[in-house]
Protein backbone atom coordinates (compact mmCIF):
# COMPACT_ATOMS: atom_id res chain seq x y z
CA UNK A 1 0.00 0.00 0.00
CA UNK A 2 1.51 3.59 -0.86
CA UNK A 3 2.25 5.67 1.52
CA UNK A 4 -1.28 8.50 2.81
CA UNK A 5 -0.95 11.87 4.64
CA UNK A 6 -3.21 10.78 6.91
CA UNK A 7 -0.68 7.34 7.88
CA UNK A 8 1.96 10.06 8.06
CA UNK A 9 0.24 12.20 10.47
CA UNK A 10 -1.95 9.90 12.57
CA UNK A 11 0.59 6.49 12.80
CA UNK A 12 4.01 8.55 13.33
CA UNK A 13 2.48 11.76 14.81
CA UNK A 14 -0.43 12.89 16.80
CA UNK A 15 -2.69 13.33 14.85
CA UNK A 16 -3.67 15.58 11.88
CA UNK A 17 -4.86 18.87 12.65
CA UNK A 18 -7.52 20.21 9.85
CA UNK A 19 -4.77 21.32 7.70
CA UNK A 20 -2.00 18.81 7.72
CA UNK A 21 -3.29 16.29 5.37
CA UNK A 22 -3.67 19.18 2.76
CA UNK A 23 0.42 20.15 3.84
CA UNK A 24 1.55 16.82 3.56
CA UNK A 25 0.26 16.21 0.41
CA UNK A 26 1.72 13.42 -2.09
CA UNK A 27 4.88 12.93 0.02
CA UNK A 28 3.98 11.41 3.60
CA UNK A 29 7.58 10.10 3.11
CA UNK A 30 9.60 13.05 2.66
CA UNK A 31 7.22 15.08 5.04
CA UNK A 32 8.23 12.32 7.83
CA UNK A 33 12.12 12.70 6.88
CA UNK A 34 12.19 16.48 6.74
CA UNK A 35 11.36 16.37 10.86
CA UNK A 36 14.39 14.61 11.72
CA UNK A 37 16.42 17.51 10.38
CA UNK A 38 18.56 19.65 13.16
CA UNK A 39 17.71 19.49 17.00
CA UNK A 40 14.88 18.04 18.31
CA UNK A 41 12.62 21.25 19.46
CA UNK A 42 12.67 22.29 22.90
CA UNK A 43 9.50 22.47 25.32
CA UNK A 44 8.17 26.58 24.75
CA UNK A 45 6.96 26.58 27.69
CA UNK A 46 8.73 29.16 30.36
CA UNK A 47 9.56 28.64 34.39
CA UNK A 48 10.06 24.97 34.19
CA UNK A 49 12.70 23.94 36.66
CA UNK A 50 15.58 21.71 35.95
CA UNK A 51 15.67 18.66 38.34
CA UNK A 52 18.83 20.30 40.10
CA UNK A 53 17.00 23.37 41.02
CA UNK A 54 13.89 21.18 42.07
CA UNK A 55 16.00 18.96 44.28
CA UNK A 56 18.26 21.87 45.54
CA UNK A 57 15.01 23.54 46.16
CA UNK A 58 13.65 20.65 48.40
CA UNK A 59 16.96 20.11 50.54
CA UNK A 60 16.85 24.53 51.22
CA UNK A 61 13.01 23.83 52.24
CA UNK A 62 14.09 21.04 54.22
CA UNK A 63 16.95 22.75 55.87
CA UNK A 64 14.74 25.77 56.61
CA UNK A 65 11.76 24.45 58.14
CA UNK A 66 14.43 22.32 60.34
CA UNK A 67 16.31 25.69 61.39
CA UNK A 68 12.59 27.32 61.79
CA UNK A 69 10.74 24.68 63.81
CA UNK A 70 13.57 21.76 64.79
CA UNK A 71 11.93 18.92 66.13
CA UNK A 72 8.53 19.35 63.90
CA UNK A 73 7.20 17.68 60.98
CA UNK A 74 8.62 18.82 57.65
CA UNK A 75 6.26 19.95 54.76
CA UNK A 76 4.87 17.22 52.93
CA UNK A 77 7.29 16.57 49.17
CA UNK A 78 4.09 16.22 47.71
CA UNK A 79 2.94 19.64 48.74
CA UNK A 80 6.13 21.04 46.64
CA UNK A 81 5.87 18.75 44.52
CA UNK A 82 3.03 18.75 42.79
CA UNK A 83 2.82 22.58 41.37
CA UNK A 84 5.99 21.35 39.38
CA UNK A 85 4.24 18.50 38.05
CA UNK A 86 1.15 20.06 36.80
CA UNK A 87 3.36 22.82 34.77
CA UNK A 88 5.77 20.33 33.58
CA UNK A 89 2.47 17.53 32.27
CA UNK A 90 0.85 20.87 30.77
CA UNK A 91 3.91 22.02 29.10
CA UNK A 92 4.46 18.38 27.62
CA UNK A 93 1.12 18.38 26.43
CA UNK A 94 0.49 21.55 24.73
CA UNK A 95 4.37 20.67 23.26
CA UNK A 96 2.67 17.90 21.61
CA UNK A 97 -0.83 19.53 20.47
CA UNK A 98 1.31 22.51 19.13
CA UNK A 99 4.21 20.91 17.26
CA UNK A 100 4.86 21.62 13.49
CA UNK A 101 7.13 18.05 14.03
CA UNK A 102 4.39 16.07 15.76
CA UNK A 103 7.13 12.96 14.83
CA UNK A 104 9.42 14.03 17.01
CA UNK A 105 7.06 14.99 19.87
CA UNK A 106 6.35 10.97 19.34
CA UNK A 107 9.45 10.16 19.73
CA UNK A 108 10.03 11.53 22.96
CA UNK A 109 7.19 10.47 23.91
CA UNK A 110 8.30 6.69 23.19
CA UNK A 111 11.51 6.84 24.74
CA UNK A 112 10.50 8.29 27.46
CA UNK A 113 8.28 5.00 27.80
CA UNK A 114 11.29 2.91 26.94
CA UNK A 115 13.30 3.96 29.55
CA UNK A 116 10.87 4.78 31.97
CA UNK A 117 10.70 6.58 35.56
CA UNK A 118 7.52 6.70 37.47
CA UNK A 119 6.14 9.66 39.24
CA UNK A 120 4.13 7.73 41.62
CA UNK A 121 7.37 7.25 43.40
CA UNK A 122 7.24 10.35 45.19
CA UNK A 123 11.37 11.22 45.07
CA UNK A 124 10.50 11.43 41.78
CA UNK A 125 7.10 13.44 40.82
CA UNK A 126 8.96 16.94 40.79
CA UNK A 127 11.45 15.74 38.22
CA UNK A 128 10.15 13.11 35.95
CA UNK A 129 9.21 16.44 33.46
CA UNK A 130 12.81 17.79 33.97
CA UNK A 131 14.02 13.97 32.98
CA UNK A 132 12.59 13.81 29.76
CA UNK A 133 13.66 17.28 28.54
CA UNK A 134 17.17 16.89 29.57
CA UNK A 135 17.53 12.88 29.04
CA UNK A 136 15.14 11.89 26.77
CA UNK A 137 14.61 15.06 24.56
CA UNK A 138 17.98 16.17 23.89
CA UNK A 139 19.23 12.79 22.52
CA UNK A 140 16.13 11.76 20.95
CA UNK A 141 17.89 12.55 17.08
CA UNK A 142 21.13 11.72 18.27
CA UNK A 143 22.83 8.17 19.44
CA UNK A 144 21.07 5.66 21.39
CA UNK A 145 23.98 5.59 23.41
CA UNK A 146 24.63 9.14 24.27
CA UNK A 147 20.81 8.69 25.27
CA UNK A 148 21.68 5.82 27.57
CA UNK A 149 24.26 7.33 28.98
CA UNK A 150 21.97 10.51 30.21
CA UNK A 151 19.52 7.91 31.11
CA UNK A 152 21.59 6.28 33.78
CA UNK A 153 23.47 9.14 35.30
CA UNK A 154 20.39 11.02 35.60
CA UNK A 155 18.72 11.74 39.47
CA UNK A 156 15.44 10.38 38.08
CA UNK A 157 16.59 7.29 37.12
CA UNK A 158 18.78 6.79 39.66
CA UNK A 159 16.19 7.86 42.58
CA UNK A 160 13.29 5.82 41.10
CA UNK A 161 15.43 2.62 41.26
CA UNK A 162 16.97 3.20 44.59
CA UNK A 163 21.03 3.71 42.89
CA UNK A 164 21.64 6.49 44.62
CA UNK A 165 22.34 4.36 48.37
CA UNK A 166 24.15 1.54 46.80
CA UNK A 167 27.21 0.61 48.42
CA UNK A 168 29.74 -1.94 47.15
CA UNK A 169 30.16 -4.58 50.27
CA UNK A 170 34.32 -4.23 49.89
CA UNK A 171 34.68 -0.47 49.09
CA UNK A 172 36.08 1.77 51.75
CA UNK A 173 33.02 3.47 52.75
CA UNK A 174 31.71 -0.14 53.58
CA UNK A 175 35.01 -0.64 55.71
CA UNK A 176 34.54 2.59 57.51
CA UNK A 177 30.73 1.74 58.13
CA UNK A 178 32.01 -1.38 60.00
CA UNK A 179 34.52 -0.06 61.88
CA UNK A 180 32.45 2.88 63.13
CA UNK A 181 30.14 0.30 64.38
CA UNK A 182 32.27 -1.90 66.09
CA UNK A 183 33.80 1.26 67.53
CA UNK A 184 30.58 2.31 69.09
CA UNK A 185 30.06 -1.09 69.99
CA UNK A 186 27.14 -1.32 68.06
CA UNK A 187 26.19 -4.84 65.95
CA UNK A 188 28.35 -4.71 62.83
CA UNK A 189 26.19 -4.04 59.74
CA UNK A 190 27.24 -4.30 56.05
CA UNK A 191 26.48 -2.03 53.60
CA UNK A 192 25.20 -4.07 50.22
CA UNK A 193 24.28 -3.25 46.74
CA UNK A 194 20.96 -2.57 45.46
CA UNK A 195 20.27 -4.54 41.91
CA UNK A 196 17.17 -2.45 40.88
CA UNK A 197 19.41 -0.39 38.19
CA UNK A 198 21.28 -2.98 36.79
CA UNK A 199 18.68 -5.79 36.41
CA UNK A 200 16.17 -2.81 34.55
CA UNK A 201 19.31 -1.59 32.65
CA UNK A 202 19.64 -4.93 31.20
CA UNK A 203 16.11 -6.42 30.61
CA UNK A 204 14.68 -2.85 29.80
CA UNK A 205 16.81 -0.90 28.68
CA UNK A 206 19.29 -2.74 26.37
CA UNK A 207 19.51 -6.21 25.73
CA UNK A 208 15.64 -7.35 27.00
CA UNK A 209 14.66 -10.52 28.44
CA UNK A 210 15.60 -13.61 27.09
CA UNK A 211 18.54 -12.11 26.02
CA UNK A 212 21.17 -14.88 27.54
CA UNK A 213 22.30 -12.69 30.77
CA UNK A 214 21.94 -14.37 33.94
CA UNK A 215 21.46 -13.34 37.62
CA UNK A 216 25.16 -13.39 38.25
CA UNK A 217 25.69 -10.38 35.56
CA UNK A 218 22.61 -8.68 37.02
CA UNK A 219 24.65 -8.74 40.44
CA UNK A 220 28.13 -8.04 39.01
CA UNK A 221 26.52 -5.05 36.68
CA UNK A 222 24.83 -3.63 40.11
CA UNK A 223 28.56 -3.87 41.54
CA UNK A 224 30.04 -1.87 39.00
CA UNK A 225 27.15 0.56 39.49
CA UNK A 226 27.96 1.26 43.21
CA UNK A 227 28.55 4.67 43.79
CA UNK A 228 26.74 6.02 40.71
CA UNK A 229 24.32 8.42 43.34
CA UNK A 230 22.90 12.13 43.51
CA UNK A 231 24.52 14.86 45.35
CA UNK A 232 22.40 16.39 48.30
CA UNK A 233 23.22 14.44 51.26
CA UNK A 234 24.93 14.79 54.41
CA UNK A 235 27.86 16.34 54.08
CA UNK A 236 27.66 17.17 50.53
CA UNK A 237 28.43 20.48 48.24
CA UNK A 238 25.12 21.84 48.45
CA UNK A 239 26.09 23.64 44.90
CA UNK A 240 25.93 20.40 43.53
CA UNK A 241 22.89 19.29 44.84
CA UNK A 242 20.52 17.54 42.51
CA UNK A 243 22.94 16.44 39.90
CA UNK A 244 24.68 13.24 39.00
CA UNK A 245 27.57 12.35 41.75
CA UNK A 246 29.80 9.33 41.50
CA UNK A 247 30.97 8.35 45.08
CA UNK A 248 34.54 6.83 44.40
CA UNK A 249 34.28 5.42 48.14
CA UNK A 250 31.43 3.37 47.33
CA UNK A 251 32.08 1.74 44.28
CA UNK A 252 33.21 -2.35 44.42
CA UNK A 253 36.51 -2.36 43.64
CA UNK A 254 38.18 -4.52 40.95
CA UNK A 255 37.57 -5.88 37.59
CA UNK A 256 34.00 -7.26 36.88
CA UNK A 257 32.86 -9.82 34.07
CA UNK A 258 29.26 -8.60 32.64
CA UNK A 259 27.79 -10.48 29.59
CA UNK A 260 30.96 -12.36 28.86
CA UNK A 261 33.23 -9.53 29.00
CA UNK A 262 35.76 -8.55 31.49
CA UNK A 263 36.31 -5.02 32.51
CA UNK A 264 39.59 -3.61 34.22
CA UNK A 265 37.95 -0.08 34.19
CA UNK A 266 38.51 1.83 37.89
CA UNK A 267 35.67 3.62 39.23
CA UNK A 268 33.25 5.73 37.09
CA UNK A 269 35.29 4.36 33.92
CA UNK A 270 34.21 1.21 34.18
CA UNK A 271 29.74 1.55 34.26
CA UNK A 272 30.38 3.82 31.10
CA UNK A 273 32.51 0.56 29.60
CA UNK A 274 29.82 -1.83 29.88
CA UNK A 275 26.77 0.90 29.25
CA UNK A 276 29.20 1.03 25.82
CA UNK A 277 29.34 -2.50 25.46
CA UNK A 278 25.78 -2.96 26.09
CA UNK A 279 24.66 -0.02 23.48
CA UNK A 280 26.45 -1.57 20.99
CA UNK A 281 25.40 -4.99 21.43
CA UNK A 282 22.96 -7.42 18.72
CA UNK A 283 21.24 -8.29 21.47
CA UNK A 284 19.92 -4.28 22.38
CA UNK A 285 20.27 -3.92 18.80
CA UNK A 286 16.83 -6.45 18.47
CA UNK A 287 15.08 -5.19 21.20
CA UNK A 288 14.84 -1.85 20.32
CA UNK A 289 14.44 -2.78 16.24
CA UNK A 290 11.33 -4.65 17.80
CA UNK A 291 9.78 -1.87 20.38
CA UNK A 292 10.30 0.68 17.45
CA UNK A 293 8.09 -1.42 14.82
CA UNK A 294 5.61 -3.02 17.41
CA UNK A 295 5.05 1.08 18.46
CA UNK A 296 5.07 2.23 14.75
CA UNK A 297 3.58 -0.50 12.55
CA UNK A 298 1.70 -3.15 14.31
CA UNK A 299 1.26 -5.35 18.07
CA UNK A 300 2.93 -8.43 16.24
CA UNK A 301 5.35 -6.93 14.37
CA UNK A 302 6.77 -8.26 10.88
CA UNK A 303 10.31 -10.04 11.42
CA UNK A 304 11.58 -8.64 8.30
CA UNK A 305 11.04 -5.60 9.65
CA UNK A 306 12.67 -6.01 12.69
CA UNK A 307 16.10 -7.40 11.01
CA UNK A 308 15.85 -4.15 9.14
CA UNK A 309 16.08 -1.91 11.73
CA UNK A 310 18.74 -4.07 13.74
CA UNK A 311 20.77 -4.18 10.92
CA UNK A 312 20.38 -0.45 10.50
CA UNK A 313 20.63 0.20 14.29
CA UNK A 314 24.13 -2.13 14.49
CA UNK A 315 25.87 -0.28 10.81
CA UNK A 316 24.78 2.96 12.43
CA UNK A 317 26.49 2.21 15.65
CA UNK A 318 23.16 3.29 17.13
CA UNK A 319 22.55 6.64 15.24
CA UNK A 320 18.77 6.83 15.97
CA UNK A 321 17.98 9.40 12.69
CA UNK A 322 19.46 6.21 10.12
CA UNK A 323 17.12 3.62 12.31
CA UNK A 324 14.10 6.19 11.70
CA UNK A 325 14.83 6.50 8.27
CA UNK A 326 14.71 2.58 7.66
CA UNK A 327 11.63 1.94 9.48
CA UNK A 328 10.07 5.04 6.82
CA UNK A 329 11.66 3.52 4.33
CA UNK A 330 10.48 -0.22 4.33
CA UNK A 331 7.38 -1.41 2.49
CA UNK A 332 6.04 -3.81 5.78
CA UNK A 333 6.21 0.06 7.52
CA UNK A 334 2.79 1.01 5.26
CA UNK A 335 1.70 -2.17 4.10
CA UNK A 336 -0.25 -3.18 7.42
CA UNK A 337 -3.61 -2.06 6.83
CA UNK A 338 -4.85 -2.39 10.84
CA UNK A 339 -4.30 0.67 12.55
CA UNK A 340 -2.71 0.45 16.50
CA UNK A 341 -4.98 1.13 18.61
CA UNK A 342 -4.75 4.93 20.12
CA UNK A 343 -3.08 5.11 23.63
CA UNK A 344 -5.39 7.54 25.95
CA UNK A 345 -2.05 10.04 25.60
CA UNK A 346 -2.41 9.50 21.58
CA UNK A 347 -6.19 9.59 22.18
CA UNK A 348 -6.16 12.76 23.91
CA UNK A 349 -3.71 14.60 22.03
CA UNK A 350 -5.07 13.82 18.73
CA UNK A 351 -8.42 15.28 19.64
CA UNK A 352 -6.64 18.34 20.87
CA UNK A 353 -5.12 18.70 17.24
CA UNK A 354 -7.93 17.70 15.26
CA UNK A 355 -9.99 20.69 17.38
CA UNK A 356 -7.06 22.92 17.73
CA UNK A 357 -7.70 23.65 21.35
CA UNK A 358 -5.58 22.85 24.18
CA UNK A 359 -7.28 23.13 27.66
CA UNK A 360 -5.41 25.71 29.88
CA UNK A 361 -6.61 24.47 32.92
CA UNK A 362 -3.62 22.26 34.17
CA UNK A 363 -6.08 20.43 36.76
CA UNK A 364 -8.50 19.50 34.72
CA UNK A 365 -5.96 18.65 31.90
CA UNK A 366 -4.58 16.25 34.36
CA UNK A 367 -7.80 15.32 35.63
CA UNK A 368 -8.68 14.15 31.79
CA UNK A 369 -5.38 11.66 31.75
CA UNK A 370 -6.43 10.26 34.72
CA UNK A 371 -9.73 9.49 33.98
CA UNK A 372 -8.70 8.07 30.85
CA UNK A 373 -5.82 5.73 32.74
CA UNK A 374 -2.44 6.95 31.57
CA UNK A 375 -1.45 10.09 33.91
CA UNK A 376 1.60 11.53 32.82
CA UNK A 377 4.87 9.49 33.64
CA UNK A 378 3.11 7.41 35.93
CA UNK A 379 3.71 3.91 34.18
CA UNK A 380 2.80 0.91 36.77
CA UNK A 381 6.09 -0.04 36.31
CA UNK A 382 9.72 0.11 35.27
CA UNK A 383 8.76 -1.42 31.92
CA UNK A 384 6.55 1.31 31.00
CA UNK A 385 2.91 1.76 29.77
CA UNK A 386 1.83 -1.60 27.67
CA UNK A 387 1.82 -1.07 23.85
CA UNK A 388 -0.67 -3.55 22.75
CA UNK A 389 -4.37 -3.05 21.56
CA UNK A 390 -5.62 -5.35 24.21
CA UNK A 391 -3.74 -3.38 27.00
CA UNK A 392 -6.17 -0.40 25.80
CA UNK A 393 -9.90 -1.04 24.01
CA UNK A 394 -11.39 -3.15 27.35
CA UNK A 395 -15.27 -2.12 27.51
CA UNK A 396 -14.52 0.30 30.27
CA UNK A 397 -11.92 2.17 28.85
CA UNK A 398 -14.16 2.88 26.01
CA UNK A 399 -16.68 4.06 27.55
CA UNK A 400 -14.72 6.53 29.36
CA UNK A 401 -13.30 8.36 25.73
CA UNK A 402 -16.97 8.64 24.40
CA UNK A 403 -17.71 10.06 27.84
CA UNK A 404 -14.95 12.57 27.66
CA UNK A 405 -15.70 12.90 23.63
CA UNK A 406 -19.04 14.07 24.32
CA UNK A 407 -17.82 16.79 27.33
CA UNK A 408 -15.32 17.88 24.94
CA UNK A 409 -17.75 18.38 22.16
CA UNK A 410 -20.43 20.13 24.42
CA UNK A 411 -17.86 22.31 25.43
CA UNK A 412 -17.06 23.17 21.44
CA UNK A 413 -20.99 22.97 20.64
CA UNK A 414 -21.19 24.26 17.08
CA UNK A 415 -17.24 25.94 17.14
CA UNK A 416 -16.38 22.59 15.24
CA UNK A 417 -18.08 21.28 12.37
CA UNK A 418 -17.85 17.44 12.23
CA UNK A 419 -19.01 17.04 8.55
CA UNK A 420 -15.59 19.19 7.58
CA UNK A 421 -13.49 17.98 9.97
CA UNK A 422 -13.17 14.36 9.24
CA UNK A 423 -11.83 14.45 6.06
CA UNK A 424 -9.52 16.75 7.15
CA UNK A 425 -8.20 14.86 9.56
CA UNK A 426 -8.97 11.22 8.53
CA UNK A 427 -8.28 11.41 5.15
CA UNK A 428 -8.87 8.26 2.75
CA UNK A 429 -8.97 6.61 6.17
CA UNK A 430 -12.57 7.68 7.09
CA UNK A 431 -15.19 5.04 6.42
CA UNK A 432 -18.70 5.53 4.80
CA UNK A 433 -20.09 4.33 8.16
CA UNK A 434 -18.29 7.14 10.11
CA UNK A 435 -19.53 9.80 7.39
CA UNK A 436 -23.24 8.58 7.01
CA UNK A 437 -23.08 8.65 11.28
CA UNK A 438 -21.90 12.44 11.65
CA UNK A 439 -24.23 13.57 8.35
CA UNK A 440 -27.46 11.73 10.14
CA UNK A 441 -26.43 13.46 14.10
CA UNK A 442 -29.27 15.60 14.92
CA UNK A 443 -26.79 18.47 16.77
CA UNK A 444 -23.24 19.24 16.25
CA UNK A 445 -22.54 18.38 19.37
CA UNK A 446 -23.51 14.68 19.17
CA UNK A 447 -21.84 14.65 15.30
CA UNK A 448 -18.82 15.94 16.76
CA UNK A 449 -18.89 13.32 19.51
CA UNK A 450 -19.71 10.45 16.85
CA UNK A 451 -16.39 11.61 15.40
CA UNK A 452 -14.83 11.05 18.57
CA UNK A 453 -15.68 8.17 19.39
CA UNK A 454 -15.55 6.49 16.06
CA UNK A 455 -13.32 3.33 15.58
CA UNK A 456 -11.69 5.63 12.56
CA UNK A 457 -10.48 8.26 15.02
CA UNK A 458 -9.53 5.59 18.37
CA UNK A 459 -6.87 4.17 15.80
CA UNK A 460 -3.73 5.70 14.47
CA UNK A 461 -4.47 5.03 10.44
CA UNK A 462 -2.51 3.20 8.31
Amino acid sequence: MAPSAAGAANRFGFGARPTDLRSIGSDPIGWLDQQLNGDAPGVGAVGLQSSSQVLMQVLQRKQSQRAATPGQPLQKLGQLYRPIYLAEAQARLRSAVESERPWIERLVHFWSNHFAVSADKLAVTGIAGAYEREAIRPHVLGSFTSMLLAVEQHPAMLLYLDNQRSIGPNSRAAALRLRRHSTAGRQPTRADINENLAREALELHTLGVGSGYTQTDVTTFAKVLTGWSVSGGPGDDLANAGRFEFRASWHEPGEKTVFGVRYRQDGLEQGLAVLHTLARHPATATHIATKLARHFVADEPPPGLVARLAHAFLDSDGDLPTVYRALLESEQTWSTEVGKFKTPTDYIVSAYRALQVTDGDERRSFATFELLGQRPWSPGSPAGWPDRTEDWDGAAALYKRVEWAAALAARLGSRRVAADLAPAVLGRRLSERTRLAIGRADSATQALTLLLASPDFMRRPA
